[in-house]
Order: C-alpha cells, then sequence, then structure tokens
C-alpha cells in the first residue's frame, strides 16, 4: 500500500529500509527514503510503521 503518494512511497519500502538502517526517528528515516517533505499527510503513517518495525527488530525488544 502506498503510503506517502507525493512520492510514491509504500509501506513495504518504509519497513525495509527501517529494517536495514535502524532509523531511530522519522528525521532518521527521511535520510534514507523521501517521505513527508511535501503534503505532510503520511507523516503520521510512517511513525506508526517505524515504531512497529522497530519493536520487531530483537536488539530494541524490552526485555522482561
Amino acid at each position: 500500500m502506498y503510503v506517502c503518494l507525493c512520492n510514491g512511497v509504500s509501506d513495504k519500502k518504509i519497513r525495509q529500509a527501517v529494517r536495514q538502517f535502524h532509523p531511530q526517528s522519522f528525521q532518521q528515516l527521511r535520510k534514507f527514503i523521501p517521505v513527508g517533505n511535501q503534503c505532510g499527510k503520511c507523516v503520521r503513517e510512517v511513525r506508526e510503521i517505524l515504531q512497529q518495525e522497530l519493536i520487531q527488530i530483537p536488539e530494541f525488544k524490552e526485555i522482561a
């Protein structure tokens, strides 16, 4: 599904970038893929995807 229509960025591309580069913030993610730099409608969804993916990365999971 396309998340950023302005730049044609899909959720799959965002998830791949997070898994590969491990950005810790939206600003860091923007260095790797062009999102949120035009109309801004995708920012909320991109941040949610970023958080979902960071939780899935083993080194970022909380140790109980």
